[in-house]
C-alpha cells in the first residue's frame, strides 16, 4: 500500500503551475517555517519575509495583473493560504489581508487611489491595515460608532477601531465610519482610506496574543481627523455591501489558514508517532494513537475538498459561494483546533513545552475560530441558508 502523503500537492489549483507550485513550497519551507519559533517567541513583525513575497508575485493572488496583482483565482489563493500557513499561519495572515485590502481598492478605487495605495501595497512598500472592528461591534459591523460628517468638501473622521491588525505597523488604512446615521447599514455606512502618519490619527496600543504573535494588532483612535473627498472608496453609503462581497474570499482564506495549520500539526504528529517507541515499538503502533491520527488526517481531506468546493464557487460566481466559504470556514477552523490537540497528545508532556511546534500550533490554531466571523456567526449564516422560511 502507498504512503499516505501530507504534502499540499493534493490541493488542486487553477493558474498555479508545477513552478509556481514549487517556488511556494521551497519559499515555505527554505525562508518562513526556520523563522517560525523566533517571530512567535519575539513577536516580530517579518517585513523582509513580506517583501520577497511580493517580489515573487504572492500578493494580491486574486487581484488583475494590469492593477498589480497575480491575476490568478480564489482556487490558487486557497492553495496560497494553506501553504503559507504550513510554514506560519502569521505570514499566511498578512497575505489574507493584503488579499481582502487590495480586492476592495482594485474593485472600487479610482485611478489614483490605484497609483496612490494598491499597487504600493501589492509591492509591500505601504503595509494596509483593515479597521472595522469597535468595542461594541464586533460580528454586527452596522453598529459600528465611528462617525465621518462633512465639512465643506472634506471628511472629519472621529471615532475608535480595536483589534486592527497591522494597526502598530501600516501606512494606511481602509476605515468603516457611520456618514448617514438615519439610513444605518443599508446606505449610511461608507469606507475611507486614511493615511496613519497624518495628523488626528494615533495608534492606541499593541495587543499581544495567546497565538498568531508575529501578526500585529493594536488601536487606532481618530480625532477629527481631516480627510478630503477623495479619501472616501467607492460611493458614499456603499461600504456595508462591499464588505459582504468581500467577507466570502476572507472567509475562504481563513479557512486555508485553518488548513495549514492542521496539516502541519499533523505532520509533526506523524513524524512523532513513527520515531518515538514506547514499550519496544513505535507509539504509531498503539491504536489509542493512530485511530485519532487516522480521523483527523481523514477529516483534513474531508475539509480541503470543502474549501476547494466552495472556491471553485467564489469564482464561478456561483449563488450559494457565501455558505459554501462559511461551510468551509467553520469546517476548517473547527478542525485546526482538534487536530493541533491530537498532535500535542501525541507528543504527550513535551507537546506542552514552549519550542515545540505542535505547542505553537495549538495557540495558532484557535483564533481561526474567531476571526472574519466566529464559528457562531458561520453556523447562522448557514442555517439562515438552510431554513430561510424560519428567519
Amino acid at each position: 500500500m502507498a504512503a499516505l502523503s501530507l504534502r499540499h500537492t493534493f490541493l488542486p489549483t487553477d493558474t498555479f503551475g508545477s513552478d509556481e507550485r514549487r517556488l511556494v513550497e521551497e519559499f515555505v519551507d527554505e525562508q518562513i517555517r526556520p523563522l517560525a519559533t523566533e517571530l512567535d517567541e519575539t513577536e516580530r513583525f517579518p517585513r523582509e519575509l513580506y517583501t520577497e513575497l511580493a517580489k515573487i508575485g504572492m500578493f494580491g493572488v486574486t487581484v488583475p495583473t494590469d492593477l498589480g496583482g497575480t491575476g490568478a483565482t480564489p482556487l490558487d489563493y486557497l492553495f496560497l493560504m494553506e501553504g503559507l500557513s504550513y510554514g506560519y499561519s502569521s505570514v499566511a495572515d498578512q497575505c489574507g489581508l493584503v488579499e481582502m485590502v487590495g480586492s476592495l481598492l482594485a474593485a472600487f478605487g479610482t485611478a489614483e487611489q490605484h497609483e496612490r495605495y494598491l499597487r504600493p501595497l501589492l509591492a509591500y512598500e505601504r503595509p494596509c491595515a483593515y479597521a472595522l472592528t469597535e468595542a461594541e461591534s464586533g460580528s454586527d459591523l452596522g453598529s459600528i460608532s465611528t462617525r465621518a460628517v462633512r465639512d465643506g468638501d472634506d471628511w472629519l473622521l472621529s471615532g475608535e477601531k480595536i483589534y486592527i491588525h497591522n494597526a502598530p505597523v501600516a501606512d494606511f488604512a481602509l476605515v468603516l465610519a457611520v456618514t448617514d446615521p438615519e439610513k444605518g447599514k443599508r446606505g449610511g455606512i461608507s469606507v475611507f482610506v486614511v493615511d496613519l502618519e497624518q495628523a488626528g490619527v494615533t495608534r492606541a496600543y499593541h495587543e499581544h496574543k495567546m497565538g498568531q504573535r508575529a501578526s500585529q494588532v493594536g488601536g487606532l483612535v481618530f480625532d477629527r481627523v481631516r480627510l478630503p473627498s477623495d479619501a472616501l472608496l467607492g460611493e458614499e453609503g456603499k461600504a456595508f455591501g462591499y464588505m459582504m462581497e468581500v467577507l466570502a474570499k476572507g472567509r475562504l482564506g481563513i479557512a486555508g489558514l485553518a488548513l495549514g495549520i492542521s496539516r502541519a500539526a499533523l505532520a509533526a504528529a506523524v513524524q512523532q508517532a513513527a520515531d518515538r517507541t514506547q514499550f519496544g515499538a513505535p507509539i504509531g503502533a498503539n491504536q489509542a494513537i493512530s485511530f485519532p491520527l487516522a480521523t483527523a488526517v481523514t477529516e483534513l481531506r474531508a475539509a480541503t475538498a470543502l474549501a476547494a468546493d466552495a472556491a471553485h464557487a467564489l469564482g464561478s460566481g456561483a449563488d450559494d459561494a457565501a455558505v459554501l466559504c462559511s461551510m468551509a470556514k467553520l469546517t476548517a477552523s473547527e478542525g485546526a483546533v482538534r487536530h493541533a490537540d491530537v498532535a500535542v497528545q501525541t507528543f504527550g508532556g513535551s507537546g506542552f513545552i514552549r519550542g515545540y511546534e505542535v505547542e505553537r500550533l495549538y495557540r495558532d490554531a484557535r483564533i481561526t475560530r474567531i476571526y472574519e466571523g466566529t464559528s457562531e456567526m458561520q453556523r447562522l449564516i448557514i442555517s439562515r441558508a438552510l431554513l430561510p422560511r424560519t428567519r
